[in-house]
């Protein structure tokens, strides 16, 4: 079959499922997550097999320890799998919520009602737990979804997909809301994100690259974030103990993700007393600063810090996402200040404050135009699952519907519903004597 005949049948497919979708009840949807939860327990050492053999072309290919890692399913991952399974069962069903009613003067009722996106495809690299956590979201939600990840992972998303067809089979969901695209050219992707009409909505979740080409290729809508750089500003009014543990998390507790910090904003009055000592943490933890010049300056002149790698900051480290233990540090005068610097590097991520002052907290919430801004927090809890979502699709930077961790209620979208007696607008209705 060609490229273009195997896109348009995959999504036809998918699309023949939706009204049955929008007529299941939560328990049969509930009963089939609990039982592929069931499954992937059940079925461990089946899926270690497959994923060993994606372990083992990796590694023929030359791929980097981190991207392998991140391919890897051991026990432990497994285990998370299946929690994610139970936690999306466990949440309340959105689709079907009447969210507000109102009556017109004119006796109209009119209300807004909560209802599945329709046809989701999502691209996505190396892991494999992105499978369950999509598909499970989907299906809770009555969404039908194209899973399409890298390559590198096919054996052991196939693998996972059968598991879910099989508890589809034996609960009454449709398998055919869940599509798999098992073979590997890039072109088929490029064939789904032309198909307006029949695809509503597309989300790339990884590097920065993947999702500009996705962007860039598709007319069907895309839900995105390009890259997470991600702010902390430590105000002069900050208990600098939190500060010190909450950078240091931001930073090093696990750097390669979108939500960590790459940004480390200081108020002046905290040069010769603050940061010292949080540059010597985050030296002896590996990461290398990249200073503006008095943040460069204190470090040198203090010998006890010669340990630390220090450089100076380029104009192009502000925008960075290092991925990495690298931080660039800028100092600033002000709130203002901080918050000007936030708007021109910052990537509307996640940003954060350090602060005893409410009301420059409540001012840095107001003004910082980011998905998640944060009061005396590390920035690395900006995750559906951290948030009590259940899972995520991934971080929306848009401003669109959804914003954030796109979880359960963001892969539904609202309609309006209106109930009437009879009502005509400018009572306008057919002539008298035309009814006669």
């Amino acid at each position: 079959m060609d490229i273009k005949a195997y896109a348009e049948g995959k999504v036809q497919v998918a699309r023949s499922s939706l009204r049955r979708l929008i007529s299941l009840n939560t328990e049969i949807k509930n009963k089939t997550l609990l039982k592929t939860a069931e499954l992937l327990d059940a079925k461990r050492d089946f899926i270690k097999e497959e994923n060993a053999k994606d372990i083992e072309y990796a590694r023929s290919q030359g791929l980097s320890t981190a991207l392998i890692d991140r391919l890897a399913l051991n026990d432990k991952r497994i285990e998370g799998m299946i929690k994610v399974l139970r936690d999306v069962a466990s949440l309340p069903d959105p689709v079907g919520e009447i969210t507000r009613m109102w009556v017109l003067p004119n006796g109209l009722q009119v209300g807004r009602m909560r209802v599945p996106l329709g046809v989701i495809f999502i691209v996505y690299e190396a892991r494999p737990n992105v499978t369950i956590e999509a598909a499970s979201l989907c299906m809770k939600s009555s969404n039908a979804v194209l899973l399409r990840g890298g390559k590198e992972a096919i054996n052991t998303n196939k693998a996972l997909v059968e598991l879910i067809h099989q508890a589809c089979k034996e609960t009454g969901f449709p398998p055919e809301a869940v599509q798999f695209i098992d073979r590997p050219e890039r072109e088929i992707v490029w064939e789904i994100l032309k198909m307006e009409g029949k695809v509503d909505v597309a989300i790339p979740r990884g590097g920065e690259s993947l999702i500009r080409a996705v962007a860039e290729n598709a007319k069907v809508p895309v839900i995105k974030h390009y890259k997470g750089v991600c702010n902390i500003y430590v105000d002069e009014e900050a208990d600098l103990t939190k500060a010190y543990h909450i950078v240091y998390n931001a930073k090093v507790q696990r750097p390669s993700v979108c939500n960590a910090v790459e940004n480390l904003i200081i108020h002046r009055s905290l040069l010769n007393t603050f940061w010292p000592k949080m540059a010597d943490i985050l030296g002896k933890a590996g990461v290398e600063l990249r200073c503006d010049e008095d943040n460069l300056r204190v470090i040198k002149s203090m010998p006890n810090l010669s340990h630390i790698k220090a450089v100076p900051a380029t104009e192009e480290d502000y925008y960075e996402e290092f991925l990495d233990l690298i931080l660039a540090v800028k100092v600033v005068d002000s709130l203002e200040e901080a918050i000007e610097f936030i708007e021109k590097y910052g990537s509307k991520h996640s940003d954060a404050i350090i602060t005893e002052n409410y009301t420059k907290a409540m001012k840095f919430i107001k003004e910082v135009d980011s998905a998640a801004v944060y009061v005396n927090a590390s920035t690395r809890f900006t995750d559906g699952n951290e948030f009590g979502l259940g899972a995520e699709m991934g971080i929306s930077t848009d401003k669109i519907h959804a914003r954030g961790p796109m979880a359960l209620e963001e892969l539904t979208i609202q309609k309006f519903i209106i109930f009437g007696n009879g009502q005509l607008r400018e009572n306008v209705g057919v002539p008298p004597e035309w009814m006669q």
